[in-house]
């Protein structure tokens, strides 16, 4: 009788620390990408060699524009920032602004623990969480499958989440795959 209360007090303290995660991570196809300091931008401004060119989003997030001056880029998704540029170069610089704006360089992410190489990965756009583990080597054997602990750029402390097939990463984030207990 002692020994199945010891085994079963045990069991109770290695459930307790186990890693359970209630949040999901959002699926890489529904996640819209903003942007953020580091991101590097192609401008193109139809007929307008002045404006154009590569530009780098500072600290402060912002870009600067040549006669333009500064304009806040991050938070925005690519999509806000082409048309607010389009708008503010049609009011006082281009009578008709045709521009493409594209992004040339994410921020790269970061993947710890668990997998063959840990490291610093270039980011794609729609990655997921199973594609930077592909990035990395795959799992080693150790590798808790089924959780995942992610530190947003934004946040100063990670966070675990279930790991589903399609769970997104965003550029900036450090992702940690720890290891399992059985």
């Amino acid at each position: 009788m002692p020994f199945r209360a010891i085994a079963l007090a045990a069991c109770a303290l290695l459930m307790g620390c186990a890693s359970t995660a209630s949040n999901t991570l959002p699926s890489a196809d529904v996640v819209q990408y903003r942007l953020s300091a580091g991101d590097a931008l192609q401008l193109d401004v139809f007929r307008e060699e002045a404006f154009s060119g590569e530009y780098t989003i500072s600290d402060e997030g912002t870009i600067s524009l040549p006669m333009v001056g500064s304009v806040q880029a991050a938070g925005k998704t690519l999509g806000q920032l082409r048309r607010e540029l389009a708008e503010t170069l049609r009011q006082d610089y281009v009578r008709d602004a045709r521009i493409n704006l594209e992004i040339l360089n994410f921020r790269p992410i970061y993947i710890l623990g668990e997998v063959q190489k840990p490291g610093e990965y270039a980011f794609s756009e729609r990655m997921s969480v199973h594609g930077l583990v592909a990035k990395a080597g795959g799992f080693t054997y150790r590798a808790n499958e089924k959780v995942v602990f992610i530190r947003h750029a934004d946040e100063a402390e990670e966070k675990a989440y279930k790991l589903t097939s399609g769970a997104a990463v965003l550029p900036g984030d450090t992702v940690r795959i720890d290891q399992r207990y059985f």
